[in-house]
């Protein structure tokens, strides 16, 4: 074979490894729905039947669910080592079937794989070469080589001698709405943030563009790999700013094997709870505030009444009377216990009982001539037992000490907060009891919960209610199975059911091992379960934008992080919510002190040079000290900005002049143009969760962030803070234009200066 026939060979080796790596996968999920269609064939008994396909699941439903999310796109790199020794690197690992367990695919998370990230020429770290993959579906389009021993004369005619090609490819490449994960190209400094430790907090700092994001999910599947049977259990949270969000980076996991993680913004943070309405900028500082803790725990004790000026029941013909001290007794006792709300609440009823016990103890058994208590033990314990079955007692006891759920006091409080705050923060959270939920309220209604508890009496009858219709519906089921047996043996001659040595169901289980049996099948993902328990400890928490939480909902996500296991990822200067920390330390002093690491990705590798020096300008403006992070790459177009007296006509021309044929455009524009703007641009809504796989999408700028896109068109940059203004010129992958009406910004102006304007 000649030389130049030998790449074509190259291909066709790695090509026929990936055939064979597909027809193994292909084989397993064939013969794992061989085995559970037989498995459910063989049983005699549903519960046979099941116990054998559980165990199947749960042999190879996560390899499948994990194969069937990377189909397409498995293996996409490999390492000849000096020694001899080939790995190839996927998104999962595979190895055979046989008792060796021989690696197919390396995981790109184990350590075996870690030079395919970290290896230079300077330190190869055992490498002869290290190989790209670039692959269509189950097809090989392209390789790049890095020769990494400089010494092994070996060539392929695949060599990238800047060792960048795969990595400008995927920069340049066309976005479709949804992040890609960038385990291919992952950078040195990034897998040292991937790898870190789980245990502790790490904040991973970075301007716009330096993939903090991404190394964030990538951290998750990584912990998921390193820690899976601890993290499996307790599941991983990853929490971001708005749906639209969750949305864009909701295929990163499933793409690398992973489905077991809970997305949600703090908004979906409280079961049964969607927040959907919206806050003013002053209402969401005022419910973010720390000392809304304290807000609440007067709103609590205030449910803990006393008589004005007493309660009178009517008793055994009798009145008695309940009153100031009385109560304020019982209840000062009750706090004592320093209980939640509910919970404490049957030690209220203890004394409450206790009082009035007294009462009539001391009306009918005082004997009359020397004052002694006539009554014994017995007579005392059935005067409880009947003030117990009092509706009025306990008419009395709801009023001074009710139950109260964390909907009902958050909302009672928003539609009537004076006397709580002054008298402007009153007004600027005040609103009807009626109204839906907004993102601030959530952590309010945590709080709410923390402090209220849950009365396990109550709950101990629904479960106990529960278990008596399972059982109920077990019996159902016995029953229905001993009738059909008993039908089978009519149709039979010389046939007894009652003395077949064939058992049934009946013979073997009664109702209530049955229902033990159902109650304990729970094959929700620990996911799935975290999302229903508001109390669930995470294994560990990621945060995006993390910058932008209120003190409020820091104390929601401590809660859910006892072992504060945690990995914050933000940017303070892109602070922009009222209610927003903005600093490190302000987040985690109250939780951790100082005992927190901090890291900062300073490449940026979305962002072209020409974008990211205008939207530089903006924030040196305010702080002339700010060094945005290096792009890695120039693009050689400019930005523009153009003046306009017809706002929606000009973004209409500007729309069809920046859309790309492949990719997306982002309008990003305040809030209140989004009508007047959707109603001139074809194909486009005005909405609150806008579809980021459309062609052009409409934004506000808080919309924008943590997004991507080929092109930006930025609308009327006058109406924007400094921060909200930064996130908006740094979306753009390829190209940027502005808009606006008046005059242009100052530091724009500047900016622009030296850019010429396109129908200037």
């Amino acid at each position: 074979m000649s030389n130049n026939d030998f790449p074509d060979r190259e291909l066709q080796r790695e090509q026929e490894f990936i055939d064979g790596l597909y027809a193994r996968v292909d084989a397993l999920r064939g013969d794992t729905e061989v085995s559970v269609t037989d498995a459910l064939a063989q049983g005699n008994t549903p519960m046979q039947a099941r116990l054998e396909r559980d165990i199947l699941v749960a042999e190879r439903s996560g390899l499948l669910a994990a194969l069937n999310a990377v189909d397409g796109s498995l293996c996409f790199g490999r390492l000849d080592l000096t020694s001899g020794v080939t790995h190839h690197i996927g998104r999962i690992g595979l190895r055979t079937e046989d008792a060796e367990r021989t690696p197919i695919l390396i995981d790109w998370r184990a350590d075996v794989a870690r030079p395919f990230y970290l290896a230079t020429g300077h330190t190869p770290m055992g490498l002869r070469r290290r190989r790209h993959l670039t692959t269509e579906g189950r097809r090989v389009t392209a390789l790049h080589d890095e020769i990494l021993d400089l010494g092994d004369a070996t060539r392929t005619g695949h060599e990238d001698p800047s060792g960048d090609a795969v990595l400008l490819a995927a920069l340049n490449s066309a976005r479709t709405g949804r992040m890609s994960d960038i385990v291919q190209t992952i950078q040195a400094e990034q897998d040292e943030i991937i790898r870190a430790p789980h245990r502790g907090v790490l904040v991973v700092e970075g301007g716009p563009g330096t993939g903090k994001t991404a190394v964030a999910l990538h951290r998750a599947a990584y912990l998921l790999y390193e820690h899976r049977e601890l993290l499996a259990k307790r599941a991983v949270l990853i929490v971001g700013p708005n749906p639209a969000f969750l949305g864009y980076i909701g295929e990163v996991l499933p793409s690398l094997g992973e489905t077991g993680v809970l997305l949600a913004t703090v908004g979906e943070l409280f079961p049964g709870v969607k927040a959907t309405a919206t806050d003013t900028p002053r209402a969401a500082a005022v419910k973010g505030r720390a000392d809304m803790a304290d807000v609440l725990a007067a709103v609590v004790r205030d449910r803990q009444a006393l008589p004005d000026p007493v309660i009178a029941i009517q008793h055994d013909r009798e009145i008695l009377m309940l009153d100031d001290d009385l109560v304020n007794m019982a209840r000062e006792r009750t706090r004592a216990a320093d209980l939640p709300h509910n919970v404490a609440r049957e030690h209220f009823e203890g004394y409450i009982l206790n009082t009035l016990t007294d009462m009539v103890a001391e009306r009918i058994g005082t004997d009359p001539y020397d004052g002694s208590n006539l009554l014994d033990p017995s007579d005392i314990t059935q005067i409880r037992d009947e003030l117990a079955e009092n509706p009025e007692v306990w008419s009395a006891i709801d009023q001074l000490w009710p139950r109260v759920t964390p909907r009902r006091l958050v909302a009672d409080f928003l539609a009537a907060p004076e006397g709580y705050l002054s008298d402007e923060d009153a007004a600027a959270i005040r609103r009807p009891v009626t109204r839906a939920w907004t993102v601030a309220d959530v952590p309010l209604l945590d709080e709410a919960a923390e402090l209220l508890g849950e009365d396990d009496r109550v709950a101990r009858a629904r479960a106990e209610r529960e278990r008596e219709t399972q059982i109920a519906y077990a019996q159902g089921v016995l029953d229905v199975s001993y009738a059909s047996r008993t039908y089978e043996f009519e149709d039979k001659e010389d046939s007894d059911p009652e003395s077949s040595e064939v058992l049934s169901a009946h013979d073997i289980i009664d109702a209530e091992r049955f229902a033990e049996r159902h109650e304990q099948d729970d094959h929700r993902s620990a996911a799935e379960r975290a999302a229903a328990d508001r109390t669930w400890a995470f294994g560990h928490i990621i945060v995006d934008e993390a910058q932008e939480l209120s003190p409020m909902a820091w104390r929601l996500l401590m809660r859910r992080s006892p072992t504060r296991s945690m990995t914050l990822v933000g940017d303070p200067a892109q602070t922009a919510e009222a209610a927003g920390v903005g600093s490190w330390e302000g987040i985690l002093e109250p939780y951790v002190e100082d005992r927190w690491e901090h890291t900062r990705l300073a490449v940026n590798y979305r962002t072209p040079a020409e974008i990211m020096d205008v939207a530089a300008a903006v924030v040196r403006a305010r702080h002339p000290g700010f060094e945005p992070p290096s792009s890695v790459r120039s693009t050689g177009e400019r930005p523009w900005a153009r003046a306009t007296d017809d706002l929606p006509g000009a973004v209409a021309e500007a729309v069809a002049e920046l859309t790309p044929a492949e990719g997306r455009l982002a309008v990003i524009a305040p809030r209140e143009l989004h009508r007047r703007l959707a109603a001139r641009l074809d194909g486009v809504t005005a909405g609150a969760e806008p579809d980021l796989t459309r062609t052009v999408v409409l934004l506000d700028p808080r919309q924008a962030k943590g997004l991507e896109f080929d092109s930006v068109l930025v609308v009327e940059p006058g109406r924007y803070g400094t921060s909200d203004l930064y996130v908006a010129l740094t979306r753009a992958t390829q190209h940027l234009g502005v808009l606006y009406t008046g005059a242009l910004l100052a530091p724009l102006v500047q900016a622009f200066g030296i850019v010429e304007e396109p129908g200037s």
